[in-house]
Formats: structure tokens, sequence, C-alpha cells
């Protein structure tokens, strides 16, 4: 990943909620259609596995898309996380509505993104972070850029970098060495 250096390191040990996009972050960007008109998604099993190890540190995940998809609502069901905002123009409403419900400061938030529409997430989160394949102009706006793609194993390294700058990573990974 780049950026990572000791100042991101200790900005990623206050973050208590991560912000995820869909399109282009949890996904590759792409949207498939049946031959019935059902919308299909593939979301990255290692990404899921990184979101559940959060959440179960505690560490709060949100979804904030501005389109609306059944596979989304079925994929954060599986996965657990419980603040799912579909179709929203203004995501900063959405953003806003997280920092009061959960008492948060921007400091304590991540969020990744890929495309314009994140800009404005981005701009208020302590520490705002760009998947590999996002825009260049995106990536500006980044203090880290995942060296991997969007749907891709992007989300399953800002899941570990997360847990590894709070000294937690190890810890899990001894766990499952000892199952």
């Amino acid at each position: 990943m780049k950026g990572v250096t000791n100042e991101t390191i200790e900005l990623a040990k206050h973050i208590t909620m991560l912000i995820l996009d869909v399109d282009g972050v949890l996904t590759d960007g792409s949207i498939t259609f049946d031959s019935n008109g059902n919308e299909l998604k593939t979301f990255n099993v290692k990404d899921g596995h990184g979101i559940k190890m959060l959440l179960n540190q505690g560490i709060n995940v949100a979804i904030i898309t501005g389109r609306t998809s059944e596979p989304v609502k079925r994929r954060a069901l599986e996965l657990g996380i419980k603040e799912v905002y579909q179709g929203c123009e203004d995501k900063i409403a959405a953003y806003e509505d997280l920092k009061i419900r959960y008492s948060l400061y921007y400091k304590h938030i991540a969020c990744a993104g890929d495309d314009i529409a994140d800009i404005p997430l981005m701009t208020r989160v302590g520490l705002p972070i760009a998947v590999g394949d996002a825009l260049e102009d995106i990536k500006k706006f980044a203090r880290i850029v995942t060296s991997k793609e969007g749907g891709r194993g992007a989300v399953r390294q800002i899941c570990d970098f997360l847990l590894k700058s709070k000294g937690i990573l190890k810890g899990i990974i001894d766990d499952y060495g000892k199952a």
C-alpha cells in the first residue's frame, strides 16, 4: 500500500468505523444483469473475512452507496454490517447520521472510495483511503492507496492495515493457528 507512514499508522489506531463504497470498492465496478433483469454483483471472500474480523474486534463497518441493489443488502446481512445506506445522492447526510448515532469525531472514521462521488466523504474523515484502481484525481484526496484493486482484495488490505496498526492482527492470526 502507498502512503503507509508512522503518521497514517497513528491515524489508524484511532479508527472505530470504516465506511465503504460498493461499486469499485467492494466490487470491481461491474454491473451485470441476467436475462430476467436481476442485478448481479461479485464480492471478494477475502474482503468479507476482513470485514468480519473488524466487526469482531468492535470496529464498525458501514456501507454508503449511491445505488440501490438487492445483492448489497444480502451481502451486508451475511457479513453482519448493520449500517447500510443505499440510494444516497447525498452521502454526507448518511455520514452525519453515523457520526451522531455513534458519537464519532471525524478522526475516528476511515473511508474507502474510488470515484468522484466519494470525495465529499474522503475530505471529512480522519483516514481517507483510495483503492488501487481509483481515478487518479481521487487518489489525491487519499492518505493511503491500496495496491489491490476494488473488488479484488483492496478492502482486505484496508482491514488488515487497521488491525495491524492497532496491534490486533497478529493475535487474530495466532488464534487461527491454535484452532
